[in-house]
């Protein structure tokens, strides 16, 4: 059974349709590359996934379990449980600046520990837990000797990197990455590429939006490319790159390969 399964995904702002019937799946383990132009939709499929957007059509499931389906009472109603299935990287960081490194991928667990019933019992150990496995994932993102220090004093591929242990701190099914290097300058990209690279060798289940073609060619186990709302293409990085069958993939390629 797919871990994620997606059905005829719909999402229209005003009179522009964004999404046009989005259908796929993917398997435990496996990364996916959302490959496109600007505009084709690629940010709004993430956000519907992690239900930053509500999609007007569709089903949504996680491990066989639906999350979201359009034509189901309300379908509306997205609960926090639902979007703990994903962690979400975005482009621009999102860290707390009045927070620590630590504390900024620290603060979404304590929050959730608060509402374990024997947490007033065991708050000084369970607070300690926490922190220990905050220090496990920034030494795992190649930074534990900056867990005290604040966005600031961080360079924005450190900040980045923060975000990723951040994503990772709640263990959610399926890690979301939208554009992780694009606010990067080249310098910087390369070590946040490196760590999204040692976690598709761990198999982390992972969709990633990505201008990064080189890249998306060497990690994933699938591609989708995405043209005016529609998924043009679909299939192993072999099957995109090397032998694309639309030639709007093969424009697109082209053109982002030569760059």
């Amino acid at each position: 059974m797919s871990i994620l399964e997606v059905n005829n995904l719909a999402k229209r702002f005003g009179q522009t349709e964004v999404l046009k019937h989005i259908s796929f799946s993917l398997e435990e383990g496996e990364c996916l590359s959302i490959i496109g132009s600007s505009g084709s939709g690629k940010t709004t499929l993430l956000r519907c996934l992690n239900f930053l957007e509500r999609a007007d059509a569709g089903q949504i499931a996680v491990r066989g379990e639906t999350l979201f389906n359009a034509d189901a009472p309300g379908a509306g109603i997205d609960s926090r449980d639902k979007r703990l299935h994903f962690g979400l990287v975005f482009q621009s960081f999102n860290l707390f600046p009045q927070y620590t490194a630590l504390a900024n991928v620290t603060l979404a667990s304590r929050l959730l520990a608060k509402k374990q019933p024997d947490y007033k019992k065991r708050k000084k150990e369970i607070l300690a837990q926490i922190d220990e496995n905050g220090k496990q994932l920034l030494d795992q993102v190649g930074l534990l000797s900056k867990m005290d220090l604040y966005p600031h004093q961080l360079s924005g591929g450190q900040q980045q990197r923060v975000a990723i242990a951040r994503a990772l701190a709640l263990q959610p099914d399926i890690l979301c990455f939208d554009e992780p290097t694009s606010a990067l300058d080249p310098e910087l990209t390369g070590e946040v590429l490196k760590v999204i690279r040692s976690l598709a060798d761990q198999h982390t289940t992972m969709v990633i939006v990505t201008h990064e073609m080189q890249f998306a060619r060497d990690v994933s186990d699938k591609v989708l490319f995405m043209d005016e709302g529609f998924v043009v293409e679909y299939g192993t990085p072999a099957d995109v790159f090397e032998h694309p069958a639309n030639e709007r993939t093969k424009q697109f390629l082209e053109r982002y390969m030569a760059g």
